[in-house]
């Protein structure tokens, strides 16, 4: 079956809850030589009932996150989030890029879960699973009405994007950011079109990328740059022309994941390393196996995503001594958490004292 036009999955596997499982077969007319029609996104309104969704892992930065979007049209073949479209009764693979949910009351649900007496302030992370900035938010805005509850509450919040669009939202971000309230971090994972334009087909080309860096950095906003996933022999030889390049842009930290392949992505990414570079595609993966224990992929907290191994090991040690010569990582101030405040609103009972 030959790939869809500007979609990064090459097939659309059954997700692993499934009762049953279908095989593409060729009919006899030569059906899966033909290139198949563009696949159209449509897009689905769920009516959540929570929004900020909460985890406790040590070897992530943050406790709460949100996620406006469910699926991401970006289409990175990579993605770590494409698994969860199996809960949906849908497929990690194109379902996942071309069928997408969007949660259009996620601003009033922010609003009411900031307003619960119990709650606590820590950093918020956007853009932990899904870009919140993909396609659809420039129609939706749910984003942008997240920030908007995020600003009149003084909570902080760190947004992770690979959008030029989070340059719409610079009136709230930068205003945010002088509260030391608000943190961008670009991800970058190639500094090479093409690899890029077959590796995140609707993702914004790597110097668009380098271009919002450097014009969030200029408005004031503390930026940093995520090289990840860095992928054995096929991008991680990138990784210090693309930290050099986020410096240039305005960079001042940085952060690196090697890749990871939890679940359905496994057999997606091979799929589409076989397709695009099938002389590179058995090296690539030796590697990778290398680097997670002999697996395609070892969950151990703390190894999941540094990887262990000589090869892990030097990708470690090439990102350290990089951010060392360049003067990344070495001021790094955390969001203030104690302006947060619950704005009173008409009927508010006023307090005593």
């Amino acid at each position: 079956m030959k790939p869809c036009k500007g979609r990064g999955a090459v097939s659309n596997a059954d997700g692993r809850y499934e009762p049953t499982t279908h095989v593409v077969e060729d009919d006899g007319w030569g059906v899966l030589d033909v290139e198949p029609p563009p696949l159209k996104t449509t897009v689905t309104n769920e009516a959540a009932r929570t929004i900020i969704s909460r985890n406790d892992s040590p070897d992530i930065p943050f406790d709460r996150s949100i996620n406006p979007y469910r699926g991401c049209e970006h289409g990175c073949v990579y993605c770590f989030a494409r698994p969860t479209h199996a809960y949906q009764g849908l497929s990690p693979g194109l379902d996942f890029e071309s069928r997408l949910f969007a949660k259009p009351n996620a601003a009033k649900l922010l609003a009411q879960e900031l307003r619960k007496p119990g709650y606590t302030c820590e950093v918020m992370a956007l853009g932990s699973n899904t870009d919140p900035y993909q396609p659809i938010e420039r129609e939706r805005r749910i984003t942008r009405g997240l920030l908007e509850v995020l600003a009149e509450h003084n909570h902080p919040v760190a947004i992770v994007t690979k959008s030029a669009l989070i340059e719409r939202d610079i009136d709230v971000i930068a205003e945010m950011a002088q509260k030391n309230l608000a943190r961008v971090y670009i991800s970058i994972t190639t500094l090479d079109k093409t690899l890029a334009r077959r590796m995140e087909p609707r993702a914004a080309s790597p110097q668009r990328r380098l271009e919002t860096l450097r014009t969030l950095h200029t408005a004031g906003i503390p930026v940093g740059v995520l090289t990840a996933p860095m992928i054995p022999a096929l991008n991680d030889m990138e990784m210090e022309a693309i930290l050099e390049a986020a410096v240039e842009a305005g960079a001042r930290s940085a952060g690196y994941v090697l890749m990871r392949l939890p679940l359905e992505i496994k057999d997606l990414f091979q799929e589409w390393l076989i397709e695009h570079y099938p002389l590179k595609a058995e090296h690539v993966m030796s590697l990778i196996r290398q680097s997670h224990n002999g697996k395609e992929y070892d969950a151990t907290f703390g190894a999941r995503m540094r990887g262990t191994g000589i090869y892990a090991d030097m990708i470690e040690n090439r990102f350290h001594l990089a951010c060392k010569r360049l003067g990344l990582n070495q001021q790094r101030s955390l969001l203030d958490t104690r302006q947060f405040r619950v704005p009173v609103r008409s009927g508010d009972q006023l307090a005593l004292f």
